[in-house]
């Protein structure tokens, strides 16, 4: 009896850790959807907040915000690419760490472009333009890079790929077109006209054997002729 109590007890212990592991995963994964929906959500409302005033400002702060919007927007781009094809090609991983290095500059210089973006003195922000601006191009540019060096290397595997299927398929479509028709050799004719002179032996012997049926049959007795196994044969008639 102990021994069944002590058995439920674990059993009862089991099922609450388990329990407790599986609200956790539960609340962990949906904690993490709620941050990348955050996320995402405040992403696109601080993109198209730039996006408003990189167009309807004028002078530093019109500069600023195109300047972030044209980063995260090149820096976005090719973490997409990256992450997409790393899952396809395992040599893009060290492409993808490169990018990560590149990413911390980014977000120090969106960071910065940010806080530049309330300054008052404009004047100021105004002699940092220059320099600003080439830091985003160098980014934006080593980002454009190893953008289009993923989505070539893609594009040259898809083609190479291509390339063999397209031989496959010819070389196929070639079997299935290919026939031939082989001329009937002098052994396969003489076998054909000793074929041909056999049925014609066979015919005359069966001409021959038709026009002695007759004859073979004017001895029989037709009732003593059995025309099926379960037929009894017809005895023959006697006279008294």
């Amino acid at each position: 009896m102990e021994a069944v109590i002590l058995i439920l007890g674990l059993l009862f212990v089991a099922f609450m850790a388990l329990g407790v592991y599986v609200s956790v995963k539960v609340i962990g994964a949906a904690k993490r959807g709620v941050d990348r929906t955050i996320t995402q959500a405040r992403r696109t409302v601080e993109e198209t907040t730039l996006r408003a005033k990189s167009y309807g400002q004028v002078g530093v702060a019109g500069e600023l915000a195109q300047l972030r919007l044209s980063l995260r927007t090149s820096m976005r781009a090719t973490q997409e690419a990256l992450q997409a094809g790393v899952a396809e090609d395992a040599s893009l991983s060290e492409s993808l760490g490169l990018f990560e290095r590149l990413s911390v500059h980014g977000r120090e210089l969106d960071d910065e472009l940010k806080r530049l973006e309330r300054e008052p003195d404009r004047a100021t922000v105004a002699s940092l333009l220059p320099g600003l601006k080439q830091r985003t191009e160098r980014i934006t540019h080593s980002a454009q890079s190893l953008r289009w060096a993923a989505r070539d290397r893609a594009r040259q595997f898809a083609d190479d790929d291509l390339a063999a299927l397209n031989t496959q398929i010819d070389v196929e479509a070639g079997a299935l077109r290919h026939w031939t028709v082989e001329e009937p050799s002098a052994g396969a004719g003489a076998g054909a006209g000793a074929g041909a002179d056999g049925r014609g032996g066979e015919r005359a012997r069966g001409a021959r054997a038709g026009e002695e049926g007759p004859e073979a049959l004017t001895s029989r007795d037709p009732r003593a002729q059995t025309g099926y196994p379960w037929q009894k044969a017809v005895r023959p008639e006697t006279t008294n």
